[in-house]
């Protein structure tokens, strides 16, 4: 089985900076969470900074929350799941 690379080939981390509850804090996604978390804040009519503060808020009330960074792409694998 030959593996194909993704369009745009394997891209590292970007770091970019958000704010959450009026403090901003930086968050390093690989471009295409950074491109799908964008993607599904315009489907809700969010900005940005506001669906990344959603998912921080329902990370922090679990018995043992990830990283913020880990609770984005993990939303975001479960909610490109659901579109299937």
């Amino acid at each position: 089985m030959a593996v194909v690379p993704p369009p745009g080939g394997f891209r590292g981390p970007v770091k970019r900076s958000v704010t959450i509850a009026g403090h901003q804090t930086s968050i390093s996604l690989e471009p295409a969470f950074w491109e799908a978390l964008e993607a599904a804040a315009a489907e809700r009519a969010l900005p940005l900074n506001a669906l990344v503060a959603a998912i921080d808020h329902a990370r922090i009330q679990t018995d043992d929350p990830p990283n913020l960074a880990s609770a984005l792409r993990t939303w975001l694998f479960c909610h490109q799941q659901r579109e299937i």
